[in-house]
């Protein structure tokens, strides 16, 4: 079953061509990349899915359920999170609240149980706090839990936002650059932390990235992007062979 389904997506940013005519599948539990050079418009793309930007044309189909135009916060709803290339944490908030964040749009209260701490708000945030620290438990962070975030070293920041994106409890998550400025054993470390993820939660994964080892040891699936275009799309194996993107990334 298709989890992600787009088709002919694009968009313009004064008059030049972003990202033309993009279109890509992914199936439930796939764990797919996007590539490409700088500028080639991935992280557009990220932005498109999550409703960043509203596309000129295309659509884009989450199970089955068109979610073209909508704002960021239904898209997450729906079942989209994120992480950035640049780490966007709560620096000032402890470890443990900044997943608790993530899980504010699955756990609902009135304001007024909020003003007045009634037990359905007290209920609540017990279950947030408890949830919180399951989670922080799978990326070994529990023990750090009343930790600021901005103490945390880089490598487990990574970790943490991955925490929050997946408190949201959604259906694909996209990570943007995971590997950038990590050294190559915490690369090693988030490429077992990216498959751990995927087979404890059943999770579809689209991941952006520059670092072509991490690449090749978890994507099944590529679709390479150069000016805005797909250049070629296919088995990891096979795509990386390509003359085409070999060129791509050379500059030749």
């Amino acid at each position: 079953m298709a989890m992600l389904e787009v088709t002919n997506l694009s968009i313009s940013f004064g008059g030049l061509r972003a990202v033309d005519d993009f279109s890509i599948t992914i199936n439930e539990g796939e764990l797919y990349g996007l590539i490409g050079p700088n500028g080639a418009g991935k992280t557009t793309v990220f932005n498109l899915l999550t409703g960043v930007y509203k596309p000129d044309e295309g659509h884009i189909l989450l199970g089955g359920k068109d979610i073209t135009g909508q704002k960021t916060i239904e898209i997450n709803r729906e079942g989209i999170a994120r992480t950035f290339q640049n780490i966007r944490l709560f620096k000032e908030m402890t470890v443990q609240e900044n997943v608790m964040v993530g899980l504010h749009n699955q756990i609902r209260y009135s304001t007024l149980a909020s003003i007045f701490k009634l037990p359905s708000y007290r209920k609540a945030e017990k279950e947030m706090r408890e949830r919180s620290l399951e989670l922080l438990k799978v990326f070994d962070l529990d023990k750090e839990a009343d930790t600021l975030a901005s103490n945390l070293p880089y490598g487990k920041q990574r970790k943490l936002e991955i925490a929050r994106a997946l408190a949201t409890n959604p259906k694909l998550l996209l990570l943007d650059e995971p590997a950038a400025g990590m050294n190559p054993n915490e690369t090693i470390e988030l490429m077992k932390t990216i498959r751990f993820v995927r087979d404890k939660f059943k999770m579809t994964i689209l991941l952006i990235e520059h670092d072509m080892k991490l690449v090749s040891g978890i994507c099944e699936e590529l679709t390479v992007l150069n000016f805005g275009h797909v250049l070629c799309k296919g088995e990891t194996k096979e795509v990386l062979n390509n003359p085409e993107v070999i060129k791509a990334y050379l500059g030749e």
